[in-house]
């Protein structure tokens, strides 16, 4: 490992504790409150611990460390409980990783009382992920979005700046009910 690498992977892993000391369980946030926060409002209440976080980010273990508008990263360390029959982590993973951090990256730039749903999701998986690998992140940076469509991109890369895995996504955007 380079220096740099270490530095990286010691920054990454002192924001991983830094997030789950103030995160809170799973857990649903109500929509009447939903409709009262911008997309970017919500996130960032997830940030700070003020919400819950999503029950798939506790399955596979990973939750966002970091967002703005436009940008979202979501963190995680895989492990053998997410590997597939062949010895590595399985394309679920990869995928579920992915689509939350560029579907997150089209919320941040919703307003009050608009939501969206993953239309489209197109994945290229590059390199296989182990339980050697170490801690990655999938950081979603938002193309464009209008009034009923988002699009936005992704990839997952380790602390030493290696990518696995990138994707694109088409969201639909709508009033919520």
């Amino acid at each position: 490992m380079t220096d740099a690498h270490t530095t990286v992977l010691e920054q990454w892993l002192a924001k991983e504790a830094e997030v789950r000391a103030r995160m809170q369980e799973p857990g649903v946030i109500p929509l009447e409150k939903m409709k009262e926060l911008s997309g970017l409002e919500f996130l960032q209440g997830i940030l700070r611990g003020d919400f819950p976080v999503a029950h798939i980010g506790k399955t596979l273990d990973f939750f966002p460390v970091e967002g703005e508008a436009g940008r979202i990263v979501f963190q995680g360390t895989p492990g053998r409980q997410h590997y597939n029959p062949l010895g590595s982590v399985h394309g679920g993973y990869f995928c579920t990783l992915l689509d939350s951090a560029v579907g997150c990256a089209v919320q941040s730039m919703l307003p009050k009382g608009v939501g969206y749903t993953t239309l489209e999701i197109k994945v290229n998986l590059i390199r296989a992920l182990t339980d050697k690998t170490g801690p990655v992140r999938a950081e979603g940076k938002v193309i464009q979005v209008g009034r009923q469509v988002g699009t936005a991109e992704g990839r997952i890369v380790d602390a030493s700046g290696k990518i696995y895995a990138h994707a694109t996504t088409t969201c639909l955007v709508f009033p919520l009910p």
